[in-house]
């Protein structure tokens, strides 16, 4: 236990104190410009004088990245649902999928932003076009690599289509689903974050626009930490809704998540 603690907690930690130390002593003995790269300790003097600006602009960005994760993983998983079960569908929406994963998603902000406007429409749609990909892919690849002969069995039973899909295909499938899960909320914050630099007037990315038009790089770098432990926060909140499941989820779980 105290070799685990040490590997999971203590290294991680050593390594950010010696990189913060550093830093620190890099600024301090090249004289480098605060307007070029602050130290540690002006971010965190930044992180204590804006604490009300990064916590407002931070939860409007926390808004736009769960709604826009909420409807990614409503919109994909039934997608997913009826690509992995219908070779039609596959055969002529896959490519299309692929097709707009493809495409930047800066390059698209401009004209969702015409279409939706400035509000949080705009910005939930950019999460969503980040978000949804990882989704539907995944949960398509679980739902394939359902034992068929439980699906056998199950329709040699007269279950309907739904019975199969919520009480073998789901259930198998809940590894995958999780792993894209992860990707995907990840992702949304980079989907906020672009929707945010196109064309708002709040959240963290707006505030990362606003400080750096005032040569105020320390406030940056607080914006761009936050964003960095926005995601992580994201991220374990999924970790911990599988942690939650672990008890339904099969065994191939523990190799899902190592990948």
């Amino acid at each position: 236990m105290k070799t685990l603690n040490l590997r999971v907690i203590g290294y991680p930690t050593f390594g950010i104190v010696l990189l913060l130390v550093v830093w620190q002593m890099y600024v301090v003995m090249f004289h480098v410009p605060m307007a070029v790269l602050p130290t540690p300790v002006q971010i965190a003097q930044s992180f204590v004088d804006d604490r009300a600006a990064l916590l407002s602009q931070g939860w409007v960005t926390l808004q736009e990245c769960v709604y826009g994760f909420a409807l990614a993983f409503i919109v994909g998983v039934p997608i997913a649902f009826a690509i992995a079960n219908s070779p039609i569908l596959n055969r002529m929406f896959y490519p299309l999928l692929i097709a707009m994963q493809s495409v930047p998603k800066v390059a698209l902000a401009p004209i969702v932003l015409v279409w939706l406007g400035t509000g949080i429409e705009s910005k939930l749609a950019l999460v969503w076009l980040v978000a949804f990909f990882p989704i539907v892919v995944d949960t398509a690849t679980g739902l394939r690599t359902t034992p068929v002969n439980l699906i056998e069995l199950a329709t040699s039973l007269r279950a309907t289509r739904m019975q199969i899909f919520l009480k073998i295909q789901m259930p198998a499938a809940l590894p995958h689903v999780i792993s894209g899960a992860k990707i995907a909320v990840t992702l949304a914050v980079i989907g906020a974050v672009i929707g945010e630099f196109v064309g708002s007037t709040e959240g963290l990315g707006n505030l990362l626009l606003v400080a750096n038009s005032q040569l105020n790089t320390p406030l940056a770098f607080a914006a761009l930490i936050s964003l960095a432990l926005l995601g992580l926060l994201l991220y374990l909140a999924i970790a911990a809704i599988e942690f939650a499941l672990r008890p339904w989820l099969p065994h191939t779980a523990e190799m899902a998540g190592a990948v």
